[in-house]
């Protein structure tokens, strides 16, 4: 896969990212492949992660992705999507989720987890037969909670 991207790089690729489709990896995974991606093509060409959610591993191999200096991150409103090489698999990533642990952990998002949440009507009216996963839609938002730029949560 690292040969792909130097391949890739060399031939004028503008960036290269990398992508658990099928949800199988784990952090110290995530760490090492996007270490071995950033010394193969430089951190000028590398770009974000696009990580499923299938073995409850998402969120976790995000954190281990920022520890390596991964900054974009693929995801979906409710975790819609999959993948038809994973039988089962539970989708992308909920944005919803995602946003509230990296506004939680202090890197603001600019993004607002009540209207993503909001949100999720207008999709299950558009997709009535979809199922649709997030933690945070299920709880709601701690009481207190506040934005990483201390914008305060409705």
């Amino acid at each position: 896969m690292i040969e792909m991207a130097d391949l890739l790089a060399k031939a004028g690729a503008d960036s290269i990212g990398l992508s658990d489709t099928t949800g199988y990896a784990n952090p110290a995974q995530i760490k090492r492949m996007f270490r071995r991606l950033h010394g193969e093509i430089g951190a000028e060409k590398m770009a974000g992660a696009h990580l499923h959610n299938t073995r409850g591993q998402g969120l976790a191999n995000v954190v281990a992705a920022l520890e390596v200096d991964v900054t974009t991150f693929d995801s979906s409103l409710g975790g819609l999507g999959g993948c038809p090489y994973a039988p089962g698999a539970t989708g992308n990533i909920v944005t919803e989720d995602l946003v509230f642990m990296l506004e939680a952990m202090g890197l603001r998002t600019g993004v607002d987890v009540d209207a993503l949440i909001a949100a999720r009507e207008v999709l299950l009216r558009g997709l009535p037969d979809e199922t649709i996963y997030g933690n945070v839609p299920a709880v709601g938002l701690p009481k207190g909670f506040t934005y990483a730029g201390n914008k305060s949560a409705t």
